[in-house]
């Protein structure tokens, strides 16, 4: 029996589960105290993150659109650093007669710290068992993903037509790229993609939500992009983020408070496009990629 398993970072499932989440992502290295009571601040002030809502939406939806189409696989998710895991989705497909699948990583882009690792985490998560998968490695230029992002970015653009378009993506840590990884080139070329379907003359990208690491991470930063356009005289900013595909706290916060109380300081109004979370045209999407 075949089925599609999409695969999400994770995220804290309550306010008291934040340490713990942390913890798991940095392999048990703790936080200095600071920091950590930092991170909880940003969870306390959004009410939590919203991610096991929204991934539970889109696997569901997958789910209607298939069914819709006579198409009998089930649909499943699982985290890396939060229920559901990865182990027990697929303890759970094995139960349920699955031997082969299609796997979506919720992210467009390809990396080896993000889609490799989730590639990993399933291959171990299977072992020696009888379940063999596919992996959708990349997504970065195809065209519903462009045409989801381009949807939202002109919804945006009819309310606030003057506004400066800045696109963003998660940064990375810089030795990454040096190894080799495509990640920069992918996520600019989605960029380049997005800006063309919307006819954009004019637009920046910025890497956001640099991690708390000792480590040199991708830029430029929206702040130094803030900056710059700030002296270029721009007063509205559109930020719309191209590397994630539901709302969660590099959205809620790092942009929504953040960064608009940055831009706010250099005379700047900073407004954001609405995520895909589980858009019609995003949904359509992912059946495209398990149609793989």
């Amino acid at each position: 029996m075949e089925a599609v398993i999409l695969l999400a970072h994770g995220a804290p499932e309550s306010l008291d589960k934040v340490d713990e989440y942390v913890l798991r992502i940095r392999h048990g290295r703790p936080l200095a105290p600071e920091l950590m009571a930092t991170i909880r601040d940003r969870y306390s002030l959004i009410g939590g993150s919203p991610l096991l809502h929204w991934t539970e939406r889109q696997a569901s939806g997958l789910q209607k659109l298939l069914s819709s189409r006579s198409d009998e696989r089930q649909v499943y998710f699982g985290m890396r650093h939060s229920a559901p895991y990865i182990q027990d989705t697929v303890n759970q497909m094995i139960a349920d007669g699955v031997t082969s699948a299609i796997a979506i990583c919720l992210a467009p882009q390809f990396s080896r710290l993000t889609i490799g690792a989730y590639k990993s985490a399933l291959e171990e998560a299977i072992g020696t068992r009888d379940m063999k998968f596919e992996m959708v490695s990349s997504y970065a230029k195809h065209p519903a993903l462009i045409r989801a992002f381009a949807s939202r970015l002109q919804d945006a653009l009819r309310g606030h037509p003057d506004a400066f378009v800045v696109f963003t993506a998660h940064s990375l840590p810089e030795r990454v790229i040096a190894e080799g990884d495509p990640y920069d080139f992918e996520v600019k070329e989605t960029a380049i993609h997005v800006a063309r379907a919307c006819s954009l003359s004019d637009w920046r990208f910025a890497y956001q939500s640099q991690g708390m690491t000792s480590d040199k991470w991708l830029g430029p930063t929206v702040e130094s992009r803030l900056t710059e356009l700030a002296a270029k005289g721009i007063t509205e900013v559109i930020v719309t983020t191209i590397g994630f595909v539901c709302d969660h706290v590099e959205i809620l916060y790092d942009i929504d408070v953040q960064y608009r109380q940055e831009a706010a300081a250099k005379g700047i109004k900073l407004n954001r496009t609405e995520s895909l979370n589980d858009s019609p045209l995003f949904l359509e999407l992912l059946s495209q990629l398990a149609a793989r």
